[in-house]
């Protein structure tokens, strides 16, 4: 067990890292993040951190050391890697200068490095009706109706009871997210950390009611009792449905519908395009997605403001059109 970042003794600052110290700050603790970001983190600590930076001693850790550790992980693994090992470091000397270990956090005077984004191109809103055509007799239609009209994460549909579901007053409580973990499928706090309360469009109204009834008849058949509390999404014993299990759905739907496979996440950045080519306020669009941060919810949405702006300097490309004489 390494010695805690938070004990001193003769006067002397103890390691940067070692094994078992990152996950104890209070930035990376079981009850600030959810699990996977946990994992994650303690994957980032014992992989990159403690191997390249485990003997430096908080007080001379320098800017010069941590721009050597970013250029050694991006060398041998890739940027996306280095961001994110910047990142983990980062949070842990926020730790450490909150708790007065030190006096500044040199991680944050290094710019992390760049990643290519990944381009997103979620349906067009054809693309998206002929999906929930082609999805109508799958037994997971109604997952697949909210993914793509409310924006729900897979976490957050495996993770759906029938009682966050008031299909009178047309309102969707959010709660919770169903992940598998280290072979266990658990329940978690909503990616955000926080809950929220979406209403529902009609069109997802219909699909719940058909779903909630032959739910009810297969419980019947298996001598499972229903019940409110109950996983909307469930196997015939009452289970969660794999979250695997809804991707593969949600693609081979698609690819057997002759339809391009998008991820099923990509289905949320379609529901924030479709929302905002609606003209709907981005900040309305990121409690609806559940984004912790509307520079998200603007990420999203800028290939569709492109759009739009092609658009427009069309319109006036053939409003000069009409009134310049003829060459």
């Amino acid at each position: 067990m390494g010695a805690d970042l938070s004990t001193q003794g003769g006067g002397q600052h103890p390691p940067v890292f070692l094994p078992d110290d990152f996950v104890q700050q209070k930035a990376v603790s079981r009850g600030t993040v959810g699990c996977c970001t946990y994992d994650k983190y303690e994957t980032h600590v014992r992989l990159y951190l403690v191997p390249l930076l485990g003997t430096k001693r908080l007080e001379s850790l320098s800017v010069a050391d941590v721009r050597r550790f970013i250029t050694r992980v991006q060398n041998a693994h890739t940027a996306a890697t280095a961001k994110e090992a910047h990142r983990v470091l980062r949070t842990a000397l926020t730790a450490a200068v909150r708790d007065e270990l030190i006096t500044r956090n040199v991680a944050s005077l290094v710019e992390p490095p760049r990643v290519k984004q990944r381009e997103i191109r979620p349906w067009t809103l054809e693309e998206t009706l002929s999906f929930l055509e082609a999805a109508r007799r799958d037994p997971l239609y109604a997952a697949f109706v909210l993914a793509v009209a409310m924006g729900l994460r897979r976490g957050e549909l495996v993770g759906l009871r029938w009682s966050d579901v008031d299909l009178d007053n047309r309102v969707l409580h959010i709660r919770q997210q169903t992940q598998r973990r280290r072979g266990t499928l658990y329940d978690d706090d909503p990616k955000s950390r926080r809950s929220r309360v979406v209403p529902m469009p009609a069109l997802c109204l219909a699909p719940l009611r058909w779903h909630r009834l032959r739910q009810r008849e297969a419980f019947a058949r298996t001598g499972v009792a229903w019940s409110e509390s109950g996983y909307v999404f469930a196997t015939r014993n009452g289970r969660p449905v794999e979250p695997r299990n809804v991707y593969r759905s949600f693609t081979r739907v698609a690819a057997d519908g002759g339809l391009r496979v998008v991820r099923l996440h990509d289905a949320r950045h379609g529901c924030a395009t479709l929302l905002t080519a609606a003209g709907v306020a981005p900040r309305i669009i990121m409690e609806i997605l559940g984004h912790s941060q509307i520079s998200i919810t603007m990420d999203v949405r800028t290939h569709v403001v492109h759009d739009t702006q092609r658009e427009a300097i069309s319109h006036m490309a053939r409003l000069l059109k009409r009134r310049l004489p003829a060459a």
